[in-house]
């Protein structure tokens, strides 16, 4: 008797033991149990993903990455786990992925589809919505997430020139570098408004040495002619005046003006 009870706490400790390990097995946060075989788990995934549901598509590719880490599979997953986070505007996880897979897959044959990603992500975090519903002038706003996107479109288009998303990153990238010089432009003549001639100067300069073929390259000359009268230099307004009117078009009554457009929309 003495002996059976002297047990009964030892018995107890083992089953807390066991009961703590069975939960601490119970994954939360919407953790996919992994299945027998890596292929399996990724063709699930594959299926939300045709389906639409990014949801469950992060989930089981989440977990796939988790359990299976060196698999084939895995390393699709990882690019298909970039894709799902866009699809789920799941920007800041998307950009970490796709900058994760570049710094360890830098030769990987696919590794110009991070780089895309990247740049749709970016594309698309601007500020399109604003001036549909609200009508704002997004051209006002400084363009952090186009500088990003053009970084990485012209990086995709540097390095990976027969890519199949280069076709689509160069038009998304010359519309880029407009909306970002027709930034500048719109400092520019902030500038010249405040009677701020200098900074004027330069700022359309700026223009025209970084986005130079940019529709907004034309009236950056204008200004910078208008600013060197006001700086009593005539010389350099004189130069300005004739590399604009070499440029611009003859027969376009509207030359030297910005054309208004929805910026987030690829016109070329």
């Amino acid at each position: 008797m003495a002996k059976a009870q002297a047990r009964r706490p030892l018995l107890t400790v083992i089953g807390l033991a066991a009961a703590a390990v069975a939960v601490s097995g119970c994954r939360g946060g919407g953790d996919v149990a992994p299945v027998a075989a890596p292929d399996k788990l990724y063709d699930m995934a594959a299926q939300d993903l045709r389906s639409n549901n990014y949801r469950g598509a992060i989930q089981k590719l989440e977990s796939l990455e988790s359990h299976y880490p060196f698999t084939n599979a895995a390393k699709q997953g990882q690019l298909d786990l970039m894709f799902a986070y866009y699809k789920n505007k799941e920007a800041d996880s998307a950009i970490d992925q796709a900058d994760q897979f570049i710094r360890e897959n830098p030769t990987h044959p696919r590794v110009d589809y991070a780089f895309y990603i990247q740049g749709l992500v970016y594309f698309e975090s601007g500020a399109g919505w604003l001036e549909d519903v609200l009508n704002a002038d997004v051209t006002k706003r400084p363009p952090h997430e186009s500088q990003k996107a053009l970084q990485a479109f012209q990086v995709l288009l540097q390095r990976y020139p027969k890519s199949p998303y280069a076709a689509d990153a160069r038009q998304r990238a010359i519309f880029l570098r407009n909306r970002l010089a027709d930034y500048d432009l719109s400092v520019a003549r902030y500038y010249m408004q405040r009677e701020a001639y200098v900074a004027a100067v330069n700022r359309a300069r700026s223009v025209i040495e970084n986005y130079d073929g940019s529709p907004a390259a034309i009236e950056a000359l204008g200004i910078m002619a208008a600013g060197y009268r006001r700086l009593e230099i005539p010389e350099l307004a004189a130069v300005a005046d004739q590399v604009r009117s070499a440029n611009a078009p003859a027969d376009d009554p509207n030359e030297g003006k910005v054309k208004d457009r929805p910026w987030w929309k690829l016109w070329n």
